[in-house]
């Protein structure tokens, strides 16, 4: 089991999940309750972009730069919250032991 940490209005909600379980599934059938802020109209198909989260500090590096080749960049090109070098769709970002305790902040937010 590995943990991700979701920051919601100022909150911290830390949701444990089994390695390779991504961000939105965490978001979505871990947490209790779901968080709203992830409606995943797509159910991580990568084709929607309602999954979309801001990385924080250092898991930029781990998570690295988004391919700007893939659908995932595509999608994010058309969302108005996007932040170059944060954002990321969570059903594209696959928890495994190197991203325990991984935290990403939720679009209610702003960043830091």
């Amino acid at each position: 089991m590995v943990k991700i940490n979701f920051l919601q209005k100022g909150n911290i909600i830390t949701v444990e999940v089994p390695e390779g379980t991504n961000v939105m599934e965490a978001a979505k059938f871990y947490a209790d309750p779901p968080l709203q802020e992830i409606p995943a109209t797509c159910g991580g198909a990568c084709a929607c972009g309602t999954c979309h989260v801001y990385l924080e500090g250092e898991w930029i590096d781990k998570i690295g730069e988004i391919d700007y080749s893939t659908p995932e960049a595509h999608l994010l090109d058309y969302e108005k919250d996007y932040k170059e070098g944060v954002s990321r769709l969570g059903c594209q970002i696959e928890m495994n032991k190197e991203l325990d305790g991984l935290t990403v902040r939720l679009l209610d937010n702003e960043l830091l």
